[in-house]
């Protein structure tokens, strides 16, 4: 890990879909805060449930550090009942040193627009990440055969954007799971190496913010 920057005095509350690439940060010796700490994955689908989870996570946290970074992104949370109400309310709810990464979801903090078009190449993609592959069972066990045939056919591949090795070894472990995933969608599933230099310059920002 560079001397140049530390996480002492931070902690992390994250969606769990990120999980896997925050670890990985954690091993490496790059992500070196006080605690890290992970709501239920794909908690967008109920977003009752992620408000309770989040608040509880930041007010854990905040027993250990003087400061709380938020892997949340800006698209995570939905009040259907108060459009004003989103996931920057919600970590504002629990008081002041508490930061969010700039990113519109967890696909968009490992690869950033621009880059998952050139990836996409003029497909239609579905992207995913390890932790949704690993919990896809959790986050759409309430979706019934119409909605996933209204959302996943009209793409004409998910790409799982892979930072941390996952997928070889994930296919290796469990082909079940990985072809009753692509079955239900009705698409093919293909993994893409990328690098975690996305999700760590997220997080360094938020260092250079709060200095």
């Amino acid at each position: 890990m560079s001397r140049q920057h530390t996480f002492s005095g931070f902690s992390i509350v994250s969606c769990g879909t990120l999980r896997p690439e925050l670890r990985a940060l954690e091993e490496e010796g790059f992500l070196d805060a006080d605690r890290v700490l992970f709501t239920a994955p794909g908690l967008h689908e109920w977003p009752g449930e992620l408000e309770r989870q989040l608040g509880r996570q930041v007010e854990k946290v905040k027993e250990s550090s003087e400061r709380v970074i938020v892997v949340y992104g800006a698209k995570c949370f939905i009040d259907s009942s108060d459009s004003l109400r989103d996931v920057d309310a919600l970590i504002r709810d629990h008081g002041p040193n508490i930061s969010r990464i700039h990113a519109a979801n967890c696909v968009d903090m490992l690869v950033g627009a621009e880059e998952r078009q050139a990836i996409a190449g003029g497909r239609n993609v579905y992207w995913l990440t390890p932790g949704w592959l690993r919990h896809w069972r959790y986050i759409f066990r309430d979706w019934d055969v119409g909605k996933a045939n209204e959302t996943f056919p009209q793409n004409d591949k998910a790409i799982l954007l892979d930072g941390v090795r996952f997928f070889e070894e994930y296919t290796q472990e469990h082909p079940d799971e990985v072809l009753a995933f692509s079955d239900w969608m009705k698409i093919p599933i293909e993994p893409h190496p990328v690098s975690l230099d996305r999700l760590r310059g997220l997080l360094l920002e938020q260092l250079e913010r709060s200095a």
